[in-house]
């Protein structure tokens, strides 16, 4: 779903969503632009095969095998500590990490005939040996038929397994054989610390296997992504996210998913410094249930809502309860829609102000209260209906 946003510092800055690109050397249509990451010092990894950390022998004479190596091993010698891992981690994770084309129907606008062409492209991980592949929902938006490539240059087709549009989050599942992949290792993002080293891997601009490395520059960001809601608890780095890279991994030290790079603000549409990351300790609650049941169950109360832009015409600060169905416990609960009266006019009823004792002003609040509960559990609303307010309480169902 295309975004676009406006700072007013200075001149507009667009937050882009990450992987919508054009590959290089393809008849590919115009793409939103998505995040990749280059950094000062970045590196550009292939794919081609590992190579040991572990030193030269010290005393003795080498043997044949090591004295092919020596030249690389007296150069990681001289590299810093920060170098080597950095290394190390590239070397964990590059046989983890896939590129994602999304093809969508072209309509011939003379002939009115419709074609599969590439439209764009991004970055994505392998999740499990079961062939999954994670990626940003953006990514594949609109998109009949994937391709993914593989780090060792194979090119597969995979099917949508499940998306999920309000965390940005979509399951790929590759055709065919599927021995032989290298899962990425998750972390956690609960104990993330402003300052500590992060490193991203993708494809930017179509140049696949590209690293860049930065900081946690902020923990805690609302973002409003690509489902038209904000997603919580956003990573904010510095690292150099450019246009390809949405999908990718940001890792840790250790090598560890810490997070997927999902957007950046900039006024220009390539990398700015300020590039966001979908946390993993949400990629770790939604994939699971993508692959279940194809969806992430939410928990709702069963009605439907006023959009915000209209409740605001009206002056009303919450949010506007717009249908209940007469049969559903809803209804029960006391709540009640818009009504009109014999002359036409349309009159609200009930507006909920708070979820417990979260206040809730927009229908993006409703929803980010309501994702700290699961479906069955029992929480109060607080209700107004004329000026007067009221506790209404409701078991959260399937939304």
């Amino acid at each position: 779903m295309n975004s676009k946003f406006t700072n007013a510092i200075g001149i507009a800055a667009l937050i882009i969503s990450l992987g919508f690109i054009g590959v290089a050397g393809t008849a590919c249509g115009q793409g939103r632009p998505a995040a990749g990451d280059e950094a000062a010092g970045g590196l550009a990894v292939s794919s081609g095969q590992d190579r040991t950390l572990s030193q030269a022998p010290s005393s003795g004479r080498p043997s044949a095998s090591a004295t092919q190596t020596d030249p690389q091993e007296q150069a990681l010698a001289k590299l810093t500590e920060d170098e080597r891992n950095t290394i190390e981690i590239v070397r964990k994770n590059k046989s983890s990490v896939v590129y994602v084309t999304n093809i969508q129907l072209v309509r011939d606008f003379w002939y009115g005939s419709e074609e599969k062409m590439p439209r764009g492209s991004g970055s994505g991980f392998v999740w499990d040996d079961q062939g999954h592949i994670v990626t940003n929902f953006h990514v594949i938006e609109d998109g009949v038929e994937f391709l993914v490539t593989l780090p060792n240059g194979e090119q597969r087709q995979a099917k949508l397994v499940g998306k999920e549009e309000s965390k940005d989050v979509a399951v790929l599942k590759l055709d065919g054989n599927v021995s032989g992949l290298f899962p990425i290792t998750p972390g956690t993002s609960k104990d993330l610390l402003v300052g500590q080293k992060v490193v991203a891997i993708g494809n930017p601009f179509g140049f696949d296997y590209t690293v860049t490395k930065g900081i946690v520059s902020a923990l805690g960001r609302k973002i409003l992504g690509a489902g038209g809601v904000t997603i919580p608890n956003m990573i904010q780095t510095d690292a150099s996210i450019n246009p390809g890279n949405s999908g990718g991994p940001l890792l840790n030290s250790a090598g560890e998913l810490i997070g997927m790079n999902t957007m950046i603000v900039s006024p220009s549409g390539a990398s700015s410094g300020v590039g966001f990351a979908v946390p993993v300790d949400i990629i770790r609650k939604t994939v699971p249930e993508l692959i279940r049941f194809g969806k992430v169950q939410h928990p709702g109360l069963g009605v439907t809502f006023l959009p915000d832009q209209y409740a605001r015409r009206a002056d009303v600060q919450g949010v506007v309860v717009m249908e209940v169905q007469t049969s559903s416990a809803a209804y029960e609960a006391g709540l009640r829609g818009l009504s009109r009266d014999r002359y036409g006019r349309t009159y609200i009823n009930d507006v909920i102000t708070a979820v417990d004792k979260t206040a809730v002003k927009t229908y993006d609040d409703l929803f980010t209260a309501l994702e700290n509960y699961k479906i069955g559990d029992t929480v109060t609303l607080t209700v107004l209906r004329n000026e007067k307010s009221r506790p209404v309480k409701m078991q959260l169902l399937r939304d």
